[in-house]
């Protein structure tokens, strides 16, 4: 393998960069966890699941957001940024979820404990819809998000 990079002029890349981006030490508002590792959903818009995730490239750190319907396990909305606040992350995939999927009644919105999705502005938005249950993982425990996570 070694030879075939020397040739080919590629170089591996030995450490990565670690970024931050679940900040879960903040004041904003943290909910149980209404999900409860319920993975499998038999109804479209009954839960969401949602992660950020992200890159680094030469111009520096992007940052995807995703959100994904558990009963198909579709991406229904998300966004790419170069930063991390609430508007460029996850109120744009927010957005993108809601054009492309109707709100049921009951739909539960699942997340880690994020300020993106803890802040005021998300969680105003997500109350505004009247039919939309939060949801976050308990801390440090990725498995209560385990389909967000392993789509990335």
């Amino acid at each position: 393998m070694a030879k075939y990079m020397r040739e080919l002029g590629l170089q591996s890349k030995l450490s990565k960069k670690f970024k931050v981006t679940t900040n879960s030490n903040h004041n904003y508002l943290v909910v149980e966890n209404v999900l409860n590792r319920k993975l499998v959903v038999k109804m479209a818009s009954k839960a969401w699941v949602s992660d950020i995730a992200y890159s680094e490239t030469k111009e520096g750190f992007i940052y995807l957001t995703t959100i994904m319907d558990l009963n198909d396990r579709k991406i229904i909305g998300w966004s790419l940024s170069d930063g991390m606040s609430t508007e460029e992350t996850t109120l744009l995939a927010l957005k993108m979820a809601v054009k492309n999927r109707n709100i049921e009644k009951g739909l539960i919105f699942h997340s880690d404990k994020g300020v993106q999705y803890a802040s005021k502005k998300f969680v105003n938005v997500l109350d505004s819809y009247k039919k939309i249950t939060c949801s976050m993982s308990r801390k440090g425990n990725c498995w209560d998000n385990a389909v967000a996570e392993s789509f990335f």
